[in-house]
């Protein structure tokens, strides 16, 4: 079976800031693995462990993305693929779904694509379903469980609001993983050491089918940041000095005209 995990490298949340002219994210700063993606590449991982083939991660991002894709090799994913061109830079949810599907065809595609639920920056939980709508395959989303997978087809457990759902497909499929469905491990020294070492496959815009630079990045994003500014705040909280019994009986009027109102 041919897996690809799809990661993403994120800022910081204390380094996180915004480009006030452009409404992008300033991505200079200390970067990690986006943590939604360490339980996807654990779930391709255990996917070949039980029926075989290989894993391969695969992001979009600045060079510095690459140390993303080393963690993902020193969890023992087979290969690793950087798509990084300064047209992908800026790009919205379809655009980042644009690129990465454009980036799977030209490995050659994959019986199943596997993607972490979100991410901690745009955390918009759009790109797995923006994704396979450009493959033109079926998704599920919000998976918590595979019931059961063989090399055509896998049964899932989705968690739903107040409800969990079993839904099935045919591959190839593209499949959006919630933080709960397993625990990742942790690579030792010697994986991290011999990750290090492995080769990372570049891929440019001149290296895709479709290579219009107007139809990737920040170009081609039909969402636009028309404005970011401070929220102001007009309400001043009173600050009361009050004895014991007067705060007591201060919370007793509150709590009173709580329940009355609730009536």
């Amino acid at each position: 079976m041919k897996i690809i995990v799809c990661i993403k490298q994120v800022p910081a949340l204390s380094e996180a800031s915004m480009d006030k002219e452009k409404g992008v994210l300033v991505r200079t700063g200390e970067n990690k693995l986006n943590p939604y993606d360490l339980p996807a590449i654990e779930t391709a991982l255990r996917l070949r462990e039980a029926l075989g083939g290989e894993v391969t991660a695969l992001t979009m991002g600045p060079e510095s993305a690459e140390q993303a894709l080393r963690t993902a090799l020193a969890m023992t994913a087979d290969h690793a693929c950087l798509m990084s061109d300064r047209a992908f830079a800026g790009a919205d949810v379809l655009m980042t779904a644009r690129t990465l599907a454009q980036g799977i065809k030209a490995l050659g595609g994959a019986d199943l694509i596997i993607c972490g639920q979100q991410t901690t920056d745009g955390d918009t939980a759009q790109v797995p379903f923006s994704l396979a709508e450009q493959l033109n395959i079926p998704v599920i989303g919000w998976v918590r469980e595979i019931v059961s997978a063989s090399e055509d087809r896998l049964e899932a457990r989705q968690e739903l609001t107040g409800r969990t759902c079993r839904v099935s497909g045919g591959l190839p499929l593209v499949l959006a993983v919630n933080p709960t469905i397993c625990e990742a491990r942790v690579p030792g020294l010697r994986a991290k050491l011999k990750a290090g070492k492995q080769a990372v496959q570049r891929m440019v815009l001149g290296d895709l089918e479709q290579q219009d630079s107007e139809t990737y990045g920040l170009s081609g994003s039909p969402t636009r940041v028309v404005r970011l500014f401070q929220p102001e705040t007009t309400a001043k909280n009173p600050v009361l000095e009050l004895t014991d019994s007067q705060g007591a009986a201060l919370l007793l009027d509150v709590w009173k005209s709580v329940k009355e109102a609730g009536k």
